[in-house]
């Protein structure tokens, strides 16, 4: 699960510490059962999410739509092929507040930044890449 920064608040990225990827305890159980740590899958679900977002993100601020929030989860589901085990489908679910965008043009948006992410580029050998986009307003947001 990863969340866009609004623009304001992208700074704060930079300062970050880089190597929070560094120790990363990958273990088989995480796969299939509910193991410690994490898994290949998982990582390439918040890598999708984040870039989604970002794609987002530049997408809508390039056409004057500066988003307050976008938050972006990735569901990657497993199947299996003549190969073995393959990522059959990958979900993406994304909310984003923007003020003054039609629902249409989001939705038209968000398919852009889908096409354009580049994570989504990179996963096309995935045969079903889905995408559920809300526009919400503030007032949803502050449920």
């Amino acid at each position: 699960m990863i969340a866009a920064l609004p623009q304001q608040q992208r700074r704060r990225l930079d300062h970050a510490d880089a190597g929070v990827v560094r120790h990363v305890n990958l273990c088989q159980e995480s796969r299939f059962e509910n193991g410690p740590g994490t898994n290949p899958e998982e990582l390439i679900a918040a890598a999708h999410a984040g870039c989604f977002s970002m794609a987002l993100s530049a997408i809508l601020g390039s056409g004057g739509h500066v988003p307050v929030r976008i938050h972006t989860v990735a569901k990657v589901h497993l199947g299996t092929s003549t190969a073995g085990p393959t990522l059959t489908r990958i979900d993406l679910e994304t909310e984003a507040e923007v003020p003054g965008l039609a629902p249409e043009e989001f939705q038209r948006l968000a398919q852009s930044a889908k096409a354009t992410c580049l994570v989504s580029r990179a996963l096309a050998g995935v045969a079903d890449i889905r995408l559920k986009a809300d526009l919400v307003t503030a007032a949803a947001t502050e449920k």
